[in-house]
């Protein structure tokens, strides 16, 4: 773990004690001049401004020195002596100062002010177009790879600014879409959808999301494949290349190793390989992408579909029941009105009978009453009631027992048998494997369950014979059988020895 992670953040003191509204108002100035170009701030100019507000009335300069002393003790702040102005040896006796911000400070108030924009919301968005920028910059470093020299074509400096472009439009195209992901799966976003003025919105947010997909499918292909043909030589030599470069930027402050430089453009270039291809087998986050954008596709369309059934079931419901209700209205008698009712609503307290008897036809111009009737038979509602037996005589089922079980012993043999002919050398490679029946199927799933539930992934055959689940590869197979296609991953079965498992 970095040291650096144990020790707390001194220069953030600033924005967590009792009167940070002070010190906050004084770096936020300081900085705003920082953006003008304006480095070097004296105390007068920081008070004549904070004198404007009306928080800052009975501000005095007394104060602002002491804050701005604070402020340099927490690191926020690099005092300077201000010669220049100086007119007598009191005033050089006061140590006027101008005050520039440090590094951490100005980082601090970029993200402050970012939070500030950012409001409540998590922002994000979904570019289509940074999927055509990360192929297009990595198509750029692909053609100035002289693969047989292993060196690039081109300098140092057009090397490090395609790397540049490449990692922030990939850093762009990740932050964006979580941040944007989360916003759709927002409690705030969920109540929204749950209102009718949803539907405005519905198509233009759906045919955004679509279109980012689009894009996705259309480039994230190329550039799994640039990124797999890619090879080990070719990371090596550019990040040496970006840390030459990086070096050779004059710069009076300390600076890190070449072998640190390489070594953090080399996590980086790995953290985009593992986001486009995954690591490990395991799924990359560019799949993982595609899926929860599809699932949030789905669930705007459901949201849309059931507001629109409740809308519109509520608007029929409503127009029905007024037509109803003059029809009664217009009755004259009760009895006219049960007639309706049963007409309308159907009759009260109803009893349906089911016949456990498969239908004579499925036509729909059949009617109930063209149907033969069916026979139920009624037993009596009586405790200790029983139905009549006759005594029969014990028939010997012995010989057609034995039949039976010789016949399904065979059976077995047989089946067993095709299972010993798919072991070629103690394994099951299922990629090689022909057409398989549908008991073969069934077995190989059944193995594979059983591993798949074993911390090991081990398990044991009908016969007692030991093996294990392994994969040969972490691409998918497909696996013909008499009943159709199983897609799966490419697993082999390994058997232990014959004479190991004897002992």
């Amino acid at each position: 773990m970095n040291e650096q992670l144990l020790k707390p953040i001194q220069e953030a003191t600033y924005l967590t004690v009792s009167n940070a509204w002070r010190y906050r108002s004084i770096l936020r100035y300081v900085y705003l001049q920082h953006e003008r170009l304006r480095y070097y701030i004296v105390l007068e100019e920081i008070l004549q401004y904070l004198k404007l507000d009306p928080h800052f009335r009975e501000y005095t300069e007394d104060q602002l020195l002491q804050d701005l002393d604070q402020l340099v003790s927490w690191k926020n702040l690099i005092p300077r002596q201000d010669t220049g102005r100086v007119a007598s040896i009191e005033e050089f006796k006061k140590r006027k100062f101008r005050y520039q911000l440090t590094p951490y400070t100005i980082e601090i108030e970029r993200m402050v002010l970012s939070l500030e924009h950012l409001g409540a919301g998590f922002g994000g968005s979904l570019e289509r177009t940074l999927f055509d920028r990360l192929l297009g910059n990595l198509m750029d470093l692909t053609v100035a790879w002289v693969k047989a020299d292993s060196v690039f074509s081109k300098t140092n400096e057009e090397i490090y600014l395609l790397w540049q472009d490449l990692y922030e439009n990939f850093h762009r195209l990740t932050d964006n879409a979580a941040d944007y992901l989360a916003h759709l799966h927002s409690e705030k976003v969920e109540e929204q959808m749950m209102t009718d003025a949803f539907l405005v919105y519905k198509e233009a947010l759906t045919e955004y999301l679509r279109n980012f997909m689009t894009s996705l499918q259309r480039t994230s292909f190329r550039i799994e494949g640039l990124l797999e043909e890619a090879p080990l030589t070719f990371s090596q030599k550019l990040t040496e290349c970006v840390a030459d470069y990086e070096l050779s930027i004059p710069r009076l402050d300390v600076r890190p190793s070449k072998e640190q430089l390489m070594e953090r453009f080399q996590n980086q270039w790995e953290s985009l390989r593992t986001w486009f291809l995954g690591e490990g087998g395991s799924e990359s986050d560019l799949l993982y992408l595609q899926n929860a954008t599809n699932e949030t596709i789905r669930r705007l369309t459901r949201f849309a579909q059931r507001l629109g059934e409740t809308h519109h079931n509520l608007r029929n419901r409503r127009l029905d029941y007024l037509h109803l209700a003059k029809w009664f209205f217009n009755l004259d008698t009760v009895q006219e009105a049960h007639e309706l009712s049963a007409c309308v609503f159907g009759v009260f307290h109803t009893r349906h009978l089911w016949v456990d008897r498969s239908k004579q036809t499925e036509s729909f111009e059949v009617e109930i009453w063209d149907e033969p009737p069916s026979e139920i038979e009624i037993r009596p509602k009586v405790r200790n009631y029983r139905e009549k037996g006759r005594p029969n005589a014990v028939v010997d089922q012995s010989e057609r027992k034995k039949a039976a079980l010789e016949t399904y012993l065979k059976e077995k043999e047989i089946e067993q048998q095709l299972l010993d002919n798919l072991i070629q050398d103690n394994c099951i490679v299922l990629r090689n494997l022909p057409e398989l029946t549908t008991f073969i199927r069934k077995t190989l799933l059944t193995w594979i369950s059983k591993c798949m539930a074993n911390p090991n992934r081990q398990g044991k055959t009908e016969t007692g014979r030991t093996f294990s689940l392994g994969k040969a590869s972490d691409r998918q197979i497909n696996l013909h059988c008499e009943d159709g296609l199983l897609a799966m991953p490419d697993y082999i079965f390994l058997f232990d020895d014959l004479t190991e498992a004897a002992r």
